[in-house]
């Protein structure tokens, strides 16, 4: 954080481990993953203008991060190399025991896991579809439109070979957002452009995406329904 800090030219922080704390109730266990939240407060001088929009005092500043410790999947994953014409993200790593001849960067796409039952070119059933879980907090109507947007998707995949290759849901109500088995796509609240972001827990060995997550914008509503108000 104070290193991000310093390159962004917000200020020369350090932490202060007398107004640092774990956070009791960010200590969580699921069937895969397991996190705790902590609290970082750093201590500066002067504070830069993106953090003085968002502190009372920019001397003291105050963070919640989590820490998650995962459990890698198995190894019956077929990885595939990135090309960088393939239009796919990727993740990266070197590798120092490659041959001379091979680059010492390895990468590999970022994509979910999907088999079909029957595996070849003809359409088939998938062994697991990938399934994405709606925020349950996103109020209507914008809720249903999430939903019958996001399963357009389902058509696609249908269209592949992939036959129900591909779900969106409404998050359960015992469900918590945190546990990895449950690719998310969520509504918040900020203060910064509503534009929507796309992020993924991956298994930096193989780019296999071990939990998706989309972040989507409460403001993205309000700047859609302008920008097209402008158009017309």
């Amino acid at each position: 954080v104070s290193s991000v800090l310093q390159q962004t030219e917000q200020g020369n922080y350090r932490l202060d481990l007398s107004r640092s704390v774990i956070l009791p109730k960010g200590i969580k266990s699921f069937e895969k993953n397991a996190d705790v939240d902590v609290q970082l407060t750093f201590k500066g001088d002067v504070a830069g203008t993106q953090v003085a929009q968002v502190t009372p005092d920019g001397t003291l500043m105050s963070v919640r991060m989590r820490y998650s410790f995962v459990e890698l999947p198995d190894t019956d994953y077929q990885p595939r190399a990135y090309h960088p014409m393939s239009g796919y993200l990727s993740d990266e790593y070197q590798d120092y025991a490659t041959p001379f001849d091979q680059p010492l960067v390895q990468r590999f796409i970022l994509r979910h896991r999907l088999q079909k039952v029957h595996p070849g070119p003809a359409p088939s059933e998938v062994v697991k579809p990938i399934t994405y879980y709606l925020d349950p907090g996103v109020p209507e109507p914008i809720r249903s439109a999430l939903l019958d947007g996001a399963r357009w998707w389902e058509t696609a995949f249908t269209r592949a070979g992939f036959i129900n290759g591909f779900k969106v849901e409404l998050l359960p109500a015992d469900a918590d957002p945190q546990d990895i088995r449950y690719n998310m796509i969520q509504w918040v609240h900020r203060a910064t452009r509503g534009w929507s972001y796309g992020a993924a827990l991956t298994d930096p060995r193989t780019g296999e995406i071990i939990k998706g997550q989309v972040t989507l914008g409460s403001l993205r509503v309000r700047q859609d329904y302008l920008i097209a108000k402008g158009l017309t």
